[in-house]
C-alpha cells in the first residue's frame, strides 16, 4: 500500500480542512511579516496523532509564505524568507565580508609554504596553482556558493540545517507533537516524484539504520565545526603574532603565547557587542586585506612570470599527480588550506542571507583570492626560496610594513568566522532539543538570525586559550588544522545530494555525476589530511566525537522524557466529570471521585506546550487540591523570531466550551519583549475583557472544534478541549448562536458537556469578580527520576547524566519577574 494511504478518521479531517474556513484576524490574503517559532518545548512523538503524508501534503503544500494559516486547527504565522534587496542587501554583503571571509581570506599567507617542503620546479608550481584555482572554483564557488547555500532550512545553514530540511520532506525523524502545529511539513506527494526519487525517499523512510546514520552525520558535522571554532582562533591569532618575528627574530615563545592569549581574551570579550557591530568593525579590515592581495597579485603578474596563467588548464593539475605520485597526493594537505573557512560560509548563513553571501564572494573574495595566488606563483617562479614565505616575499617595494599590519589584523579577524558559526549552530541544536536550553541573546533588531550565546562564548574562549598555551606554535596546530574542514565538506556533499533528489526533485542522472565529482574531490583531500591524524588531527576529531556524543545523549534523554509525559497525559473527560446535580464537577472515579471546589480569584496557569491539550500543571493542581479558581486561564507564551510583536497581533483568546470560565490565551512576543512582568495579570484581564465584550462567546462550531480541539496535539480520540475563538479584534465566529443562547455540545470523545449560561454580562461579571479578589500565577515543576527495575546499567548511566544536566540547566522559577506572593509552584515527580 502506498505511504500516502490514510485512515478514514484522518481522511475526514483532511476533507473538512478543505472547506472549513478558519479566519484569523483580517482577510485571508492579509500578509503578516512574522515568523513564529516555538522554543524550549518538551514533547513526545507518541502523544500525538501521526499525520499521514497525504494529510501533510494537503495542509502544507501551496501555502503562501508570510501569511496567517490554520494548520491542524492552530493559528500559525508562517516563516517569511529573509529576502533583502537594494542598499540593505549591499550592506549585508559588506558585513558578511568582515565575518565570513577572514579565515579563507588569510590562506594566501601560508598555502604555498605548506604545500612545498623544498624549492618547487616550474611544472610543480603550475600544478599546485592549478589545484588551488580549481579547488576554490569547484569546492567553494560551484558547490558551496551556487548549490549548498540553496539547501538551507528557513535561512539557516550548516549540516544540521540540511538534516532539518530533509525531515520536512521525508519522514526520517520524530517530530515534536506540540510543535507540529508550527512545524511546516512540505513532503511531496508520491505522484509528484519520479520513480527513482521516490525509491530513494522510500528507502530512507523505511530504513531505521538510515535514520540513525543521517542523524549521526548531521550532528557530527555540527560538532566538527564547533571543535574547529576552538582550533581556528588559536591558529589564526598565534600565526598573526608569530608574524612579528619578521621584524624581530629574538621574540621568545612565551611572549608570543602570552600576547596571543591576551588578544584572544579581548576578542571574546567583544562578542557581546553582536555580529552587526563586530562586522562593521571587521569588514573594513577584510575588504582592505582582500584588495591588497588583489593589487599585489596584479603587480606580480605584470612584473614577473605571466605564463603561470596556464594553470587555469586542469591539465597541469593532472600532470602534478602523474609526476609526483604519492608525494603529490600528500601535498593536498597543503592545498586544502586554500579553502579552509568554507564551512563557515554555509554555517554563518543564518546571520546574513544567501544572496548577500553570494554577492560578496563572487564580486569580491573570489576574484581577489584567485589573483593573489596567481601573483604569488608568478613571483615564486622567478625568485628562488620565495615559496617559504610567499606573501611577504612578494610584497611590492615600500608596502612591507603596511602589509604586515594588515596581515596581523586580518589574521585576528579570521577567528570571527568560526566563532559566529558556533553561535549559529548551537542555536540550531538547542531549538531541536539536542542541547539544553541556555541563555541566547538576539543582537540585532534588523537581522533576526544574529545571536550571541554567553555560555558558549566563554567556554570556547577557555578552550582556545588552553589550546594556544599547549600547542604554542602554528606548526603543531597545522597538523590538526584542515582535517575537520574537509570532513565537514564531505558530509555536506552527501547530505545535499539527498536534498537534490528528495527536496529539489532533480533527476538522478544529474545528481549522481555531480555527487561523484565532489565526493571524489572531498575524498582525495580527506585522505591526504588523514595522514596527519596522529600528528594532531586526532584532537579535533576526539573533541567533535565528545560533543556529538553529548548531543545524542541529550536527545535520547529528551525522547525518554517525552514518552514519560505522554503516558501521564489525561484527557479532560478522564479527569473531570459532571456531578449528579448537573451543575457542579468532581474528579473521575479513578482519582477518588471527590467534589472539585471553587476558589475565589483568577488563576493563570502557565501552559508550556500550548495547543489543545490540558496543561500538565492544571492536571496536577486539580488532582492534588481538588479545587480550581472562579476563572482560570491557560497562558501559553509563544516566542517569535523578531524583536517586537505589534500590540494588535500579540494575543489570541480562546474560550472553553466544556468548562465555564476557562480560557486559553496565547501571548506572542519577540525576543526583545518582556512578556512576564508584574503587570501580566492586569494585561491578561484586560485582553479577556476586550475579547468577551467584543461579541458572543459561544458558537456552534463543531467542525471547527474538531480541528481546533486536540487536532493539533491530541491523541486522536478526544484528547483536546473544545474551544471557541474570541478574537481580541472584535470579530465573532461566522456561525455564532444568539448572544443569550444556551448551547449543549458534545466533545469529540463523546461525553456530554454541561449546559451553562453564555451571556456576555455573566462572563464579564465572573471575570471582574475573580480579578478583584486575587490573581494567582501557577507554574509547574516536573521532577524526573529513574525507574529502578526496567532500566539496564548503560541506560541508567546515560539517563543519569541527562537528568543531572537537566536539573542544573533548567530555568529557575525565582527568576520569573512576577510577585512572589502571587506565585504558586506545583511540583510533581515522574519516572523515566
Amino acid at each position: 500500500m502506498e505511504r500516502e494511504t490514510t485512515n478514514s478518521k484522518q481522511s475526514s479531517l483532511s476533507q473538512s480542512a478543505n472547506h472549513v474556513s478558519l479566519r484569523p484576524r483580517g482577510p485571508p490574503d492579509r500578509k503578516v511579516p512574522l515568523e513564529e517559532k516555538e522554543v524550549d518545548l518538551d514533547y513526545d512523538e507518541e502523544a500525538s496523532i501521526d499525520i499521514q503524508p497525504q494529510e501533510r501534503d494537503l495542509k502544507h503544500k501551496q501555502v503562501s509564505r508570510s501569511c496567517y494559516t490554520e494548520t491542524k486547527g492552530v493559528l500559525l504565522l508562517l516563516t517569511e524568507d529573509k529576502i533583502f534587496s537594494g542598499w540593505t542587501l549591499l550592506w549585508l554583503a559588506y558585513q558578511s565580508t568582515g565575518v565570513i571571509y577572514g579565515d579563507i581570506g588569510t590562506s594566501p599567507l601560508y598555502v604555498f609554504s605548506s604545500t612545498f617542503a623544498s624549492e618547487p620546479s616550474h611544472e610543480d608550481l603550475l600544478g599546485a596553482l592549478s589545484l588551488i584555482i580549481w579547488a576554490i572554483t569547484l569546492i567553494v564557488t560551484v558547490k558551496y556558493v551556487l548549490i549548498v547555500l540553496s539547501a538551507n532550512d528557513e535561512g539557516e545553514g550548516g549540516t544540521f540545517a540540511i538534516y532539518s530540511l530533509l525531515t520536512r520532506y521525508c519522514h526520517i525523524s520524530k517530530q515534536d507533537p506540540k510543535k507540529k502545529s508550527s512545524y511546516q511539513i512540505k513532503r511531496w506527494q508520491t505522484h509528484e516524484l519520479r520513480t527513482s526519487n521516490r525509491k530513494v525517499r522510500s528507502f530512507l523512510e523505511d530504513s531505521r539504520g538510515m535514520h540513525g546514520l543521517l542523524k549521526a552525520l548531521s550532528v557530527f558535522g555540527v560538532s566538527l565545526i564547533l571543535a574547529d571554532s576552538i582550533l581556528t582562533p588559536a591558529q589564526s591569532v598565534l600565526g598573526a603574532v608569530q608574524g612579528l618575528k619578521v621584524v624581530r627574530e629574538d621574540i621568545g615563545t612565551d611572549t608570543i603565547v602570552g600576547v596571543s592569549c591576551a588578544i584572544l581574551v579581548l576578542l571574546f570579550m567583544l562578542q557581546p557587542l553582536g555580529i552587526s557591530k563586530l562586522a562593521n568593525c571587521f569588514a573594513p579590515v577584510v575588504v582592505v586585506w582582500l584588495l591588497l592581495n588583489f593589487c599585489f597579485g596584479i603587480y606580480n603578474l605584470a612584473t614577473y612570470d605571466a605564463s603561470v596563467l596556464k594553470a587555469f588548464s586542469p591539465y597541469f593539475a593532472g600532470r602534478f599527480f602523474v609526476r609526483n605520485k604519492t608525494d603529490g597526493w600528500l601535498s593536498l594537505g597543503g592545498i586544502l588550506l586554500a579553502f579552509t573557512g568554507v564551512e563557515a560560509l554555509f554555517a554563518d548563513l543564518g546571520a546574513f542571507s544567501q544572496r548577500a553571501i553570494q554577492l560578496s564572494w563572487l564580486c569580491l573574495a573570489y576574484p581577489c583570492l584567485l589573483i593573489a595566488y596567481i601573483g604569488q606563483a608568478a613571483y615564486i617562479s622567478e625568485n628562488e626560496g620565495a615559496f617559504s614565505n610567499p606573501f611577504f616575499e612578494s610584497v611590492p617595494p615600500g608596502m612591507f610594513y603596511p602589509s604586515l599590519v594588515m596581515s596581523i589584523l586580518a589574521a585576528i579577524v579570521a577567528s570571527q568566522a568560526l566563532i559566529t558559526s558556533a553561535f549559529q549552530l548551537l542555536a540550531q541544536v538547542m531549538n531541536t532539543s539536542y542541547f539544553p536550553q541556555i541563555k541566547m541573546i538576539y543582537t540585532s533588531e534588523k537581522f533576526h538570525g544574529q545571536v550571541y550565546i554567553p555560555f558558549a562564548n566563554w567556554l570556547i574562549m577557555i578552550g582556545t586559550v588552553i589550546v594556544t598555551a599547549v600547542y604554542n606554535n602554528t606548526t603543531k596546530l597545522g597538523h590538526a588544522y584542515g582535517f575537520c574542514v574537509v570532513l565537514v565538506t564531505f558530509i555536506t556533499t552527501c547530505l545535499v545530494a539527498l536534498v537534490a533528489l528528495i527536496v529539489w526533485r532533480t533527476q538522478w542522472w544529474i545528481v549522481l555525476p555531480m555527487w561523484l565529482m565532489f565526493a571524489t574531490l572531498d575524498g582525495l583531500f580527506l585522505s591526504s589530511a588523514a595522514t596527519k591524524f596522529i600528528d594532531g588531527a586526532w584532537f579535533t576529531f576526539a573533541l567533535a566525537l565528545l560533543l556529538a556524543s553529548f548531543f545524542i545523549l541529550w536527545r535520547y534523554g529528551k525522547e525518554q522524557q517525552w514518552k514519560c509525559e505522554a503516558r501521564h497525559h489525561l484527557r479532560p473527560q478522564d479527569l473531570i466529570v459532571r456531578a449528579a446535580d448537573g451543575h457542579s464537577t468532581r474528579l473521575a472515579d479513578r482519582f477518588g471521585g471527590g467534589d472539585i471546589y471553587t476558589v475565589k480569584g483568577l488563576g493563570i496557569f502557565f501552559d508550556k506546550a500550548g495547543g489543545g491539550k490540558m496543561p500538565s500543571v492544571y492536571e496536577e493542581f486539580i488532582r492534588k487540591f481538588q479545587a480550581q479558581q472562579d476563572v482560570h486561564v491557560f497562558l501559553h507564551l509563544r516566542a517569535l523570531q523578531l524583536p517586537h510583536v505589534p500590540d494588535g497581533e500579540r494575543f489570541e483568546v480562546v474560550a472553553s466550551r466544556g468548562q465555564p470560565n476557562c480560557y486559553r490565551v496565547v501571548l506572542r512576543h519577540g525576543y526583545n519583549d518582556r512578556p512576564v512582568n508584574a503587570d501580566l495579570g492586569a494585561v491578561v484581564y484586560e485582553k479577556l475583557r476586550e475579547a468577551i465584550a467584543a461579541g458572543p462567546a459561544v458558537a456552534d462550531m463543531r467542525r471547527v472544534g474538531e480541528l481546533r480541539a486536540g487536532g493539533g496535539d491530541g491523541d486522536g480520540d478526544g484528547g483536546g478541549d473544545d474551544y471557541d475563538a474570541i478574537d481580541v479584534a472584535g470579530r465573532a465566529p461566522p456561525d455564532c448562536a444568539d448572544q443569550g443562547a444556551v448551547v449543549e455540545s458534545r466533545g469529540r470523545g463523546g461525553s456530554p458537556s454541561c449546559c451553562y449560561p453564555t451571556t456576555v454580562p455573566d462572563r464579564l461579571a465572573a471575570l471582574d469578580s475573580a480579578y478583584a479578589t486575587q490573581v494567582v500565577y501557577i507554574v509547574g515543576k516536573e521532577q524526573l527520576r529513574l525507574l529502578e527495575k526496567e532500566n539496564g546499567l548503560f541506560k541508567r548511566v546515560v539517563l543519569g547524566i541527562f537528568l543531572w544536566f537537566r536539573d542544573n540547566t533548567r530555568a529557575k522559577v525565582a527568576k520569573m519577574n512576577i510577585p512572589v506572593d502571587k506565585l504558586v509552584e506545583v511540583g510533581f515527580v515522574r519516572e523515566i
